[in-house]
């Protein structure tokens, strides 16, 4: 188990959907300094701020001198960002997606993922700089109710995927804090492993479960997670 870092952070989360709410809600409680943003006036997430007790602010102004950087948004909005929209976080902030590629259902068609690309590895590539990729593959409710304390049985495991390194230590350690097990996915050119349609995706399995679907997966897309 990585060390846990037992310090209050600011965390910026551009996205307030099901999982950038969730977040939201979650480390709040938790009692880190939440900014929370979504593509509108931040006049639109007043009642998410007056609940939760995060502060609502513009996109442009999420990121800025945080220490971790969540961005939870519809794939295909993913190139509508302004350029350098996560690096007024501090030095070194790791930065999270949580994104998916829903082509038929939601994001049309995107040909860097159909030909192969990691979303997360494409994703990271329009931020402008290293992400990693957890949260994705997690239903929303579960987020919300279902951590437990370290230890307990049935505690819920999820993938992390991206560099090694101090950044990937400070989202092993939010993740545990939130009540699930980290477990490492590799770098992120790996995290086709966590994507819609592999094993791991969307099941709430231990940490042994984990690292056994994700060994499991093929880099193949499914049929239903394809482009019409």
């Amino acid at each position: 188990m990585r060390r846990r870092v037992l310090v209050v952070m600011r965390i910026g989360i551009i996205g307030a959907g099901m999982i950038g709410g969730t977040l939201t809600r979650r480390l709040s409680a938790l009692g880190h300094e939440v900014r929370v943003a979504n593509s509108r006036d931040p006049e639109t997430l007043a009642e998410l701020a007056a609940e939760t007790g995060a502060t609502a602010v513009w996109a442009r102004e999420a990121a800025v001198d945080a220490d971790v950087v969540i961005v939870s948004i519809p794939q295909k909005n993913t190139p509508d960002l302004a350029p350098g929209l996560v690096t007024s976080a501090r030095p070194g902030a790791p930065v999270i997606e949580t994104n998916n590629y829903y082509p038929q259902q939601r994001d049309g068609r995107i040909d860097a993922l159909e030909d192969g690309t990691p979303e997360s590895v494409w994703v990271a590539e329009h931020l402008g700089v290293p992400a990693y990729k957890v949260f994705n593959g997690i239903y929303w409710k579960h987020l919300l109710e279902r951590g437990r304390p370290r230890g307990e049985q049935g505690r819920i495991a999820l993938p992390v995927a991206g560099a090694d390194g101090p950044g990937k230590d400070t989202v092993f350690a939010l993740v545990d804090e939130l009540g699930f097990d980290p477990v490492d996915a590799g770098p992120l050119e790996e995290s086709w492993r966590q994507q819609p349609g592999t094993p791991v995706y969307g099941k709430d399995h231990d940490a042994e479960g984990v690292s056994a679907a994700l060994a499991e997966a093929t880099p193949g897309r499914p049929e239903e997670f394809r482009a019409a």
